[in-house]
């Protein structure tokens, strides 16, 4: 007997909310029902098939936040076909590194850079380049339209390729995480019952879509729970606000968090309709989490993912959500913490590497077999290098990312503890702890502090304060000022460039 196809897609239809109810919720021509989302979904697929992609091909997109991006993912899906979503920051010479490795079938590009990638397509060999234009007015986008709506959704295996996600390769190349149907429906199914999404949620979705959580946890979550989502092109705290009366739940980037919370419009009466606020892709501060209780008497929910994982844990729905902290291991999730250099456990509130285990753990990196078997142990966790520990009460804590430890004179400094001590003072917005190139030491420890508006730390003012609260080897030996922490799409601090900016410090 054949199996049942595992397709995400199948598992959307059959979850779906009814027909006629708003799946993408937009102000303009561009809203889709579920009926509509299936009928376009299956426009495309046609489209796509008729450009040649066959089953297991990727299809690499790097366009403008739009309902239609939403459509060629479901497109992709039914047609069998690997989406490759790119950040619409990337250059043409990165983009080419992207359509080099992944030797996409089809390329979908903003309508500006058509001509420009359709060259870069002609040099790499790469044949169908196609564009959806700015109002649908694209030749992708006619095509999509003339193509019948009837499209037999094609079987696949629950292991079976479903997305590339490029890793952002802070350090090194770029790696393309390979995400399987099941990576994807294994952990939306599992946020769904977590955070108790149902189909009378209404999820305001101002993320990006060419990472993990605008694309795969916001949207896998409320296509799966049949709810809706009220479609914002990109974030504007205006809209937001404006969202929230008629809107059950957000989930957002840290740096949402603090501009709404400048907004005069937060108040409690405008969250009077809000569920849950759920928030990841970067460390929310504590002083953020206990401003916006204050503010709206909601609890932040944080969580805590990567690409190659999707999400990993997440604060309790019921009970304590922790400041600082990312909450348990999810259902069906192993999680442990790990020595980093030989694998063995560590102790309940020792540091270590978090390492990962379950169905929601990607398949490995695409084409790079040798990193592939690097990054997981003999016993299946991924390696996540990511520093953590869990406390006595089974919270987990991100302590910062392997390479930024700095091991100074020989001791290790984790930066997550000297930033939490600078971000303390007064005057102190928040700050980056590095390690920099230094003669006696190996590595210097260094703080890039971003003032609180108006008001002006000194070096020699930081220091002073940390006389006393931090060992030696510990307290920075210098202290930048700089008018906001540079930050990559999704609000991570960039600690490499910080490291690039202020390297010959100590030189």
């Amino acid at each position: 007997m054949p199996h049942p196809s595992a397709n995400l897609f199948d598992l959307i239809v059959a979850r779906a909310g009814r027909p006629g109810q708003m799946a993408l919720e937009a102000p303009d021509a561009t809203a889709l029902t579920y009926a509509g989302l299936f009928e376009r979904s299956g426009r495309a697929a046609n489209a796509l098939v008729a450009l040649g992609v066959k089953p297991g091909d990727r299809v690499a997109a790097q366009i403008e936040k739009s309902t239609d991006v939403i459509v060629l993912a479901l497109a992709c899906l039914r047609a069998g076909a690997a989406l490759l979503p790119l950040n619409t920051a990337y250059t043409l010479a990165e983009l080419e590194y992207f359509l080099s490795d992944a030797e996409p079938a089809l390329t979908v590009c903003r309508p500006a850079a058509l001509g420009a990638v359709r060259d870069l397509g002609r040099r790499l060999g790469l044949n169908a380049v196609e564009s959806l234009g700015v109002a649908r007015d694209g030749a992708f986008a006619e095509r999509i339209a003339a193509e019948p709506a009837e499209f037999e959704t094609i079987p696949r295996a629950a292991g079976d390729l479903a997305a590339i996600l490029y890793t952002s390769g802070t350090t090194g190349r770029s790696k393309g995480a390979m995400l399987s149907h099941e990576n994807l429906a294994s952990n939306a199914l599992t946020l769904i019952d977590v955070w108790r999404f149902t189909g009378g949620d209404r999820l305001i979705h101002a993320l990006p879509v060419f990472h993990t959580h605008g694309l795969f946890v916001a949207v896998n979550v409320a296509l799966l729970a049949g709810a809706t989502m009220i479609w914002q092109n990109r974030f504007d705290p205006d809209a937001v606000i404006a969202a929230m009366p008629v809107a059950t739940a957000l989930m957002g980037v840290p740096t949402f968090y603090t501009r709404l919370l400048d907004h005069p419009g937060l108040t409690r009466e405008a969250c009077a309709n809000m569920r849950v606020f759920i928030s990841g892709s970067a460390p929310l501060l504590a002083e953020t989490h206990a401003a916006w209780r204050a503010r709206t008497g909601h609890a932040i929910l944080e969580r805590y993912g990567m690409t190659e994982t999707n999400m990993i844990t997440s604060n309790p729905y019921d009970g304590e959500r922790r400041a600082g902290t990312v909450g348990f291991p999810l259902p069906g999730v192993g999680v442990r913490i790990a020595d980093p250099e030989t694998g063995a456990p560590v102790a309940n509130g020792e540091i270590g590497v978090i390492e990962v285990r379950g169905p929601n753990v990607f398949g490995g990196y695409w084409r790079m077999p040798e990193k592939t078997a690097q990054e997981f142990r003999p016993d299946g966790f991924f390696i996540t290098g990511d520093l953590g520990l869990i406390d006595a009460d089974g919270y987990v804590h991100i302590v910062g990312r392997a390479k930024d430890l700095v091991i100074s004179g020989g001791f290790n400094v984790y930066p997550k503890e000297v930033e939490t001590v600078i971000d303390a003072i007064e005057g102190v917005l928040e700050s980056a702890v590095i390690g920099l190139p230094h003669p006696d030491f190996g590595e210097g420890v260094s703080a890039v502090v971003a003032p609180r508006p108006g008001m002006t730390p000194t070096e020699a003012g930081v220091l002073a304060a940390l006389e006393g609260q931090l060992a030696k080897f510990k307290t920075p030996k210098r202290v930048f000022f700089v008018d906001a922490l540079p930050r990559n799409s999704m609000g991570k601090v960039q600690k490499a460039l910080l490291r690039e900016t202020y390297k010959d410090t100590f030189r």
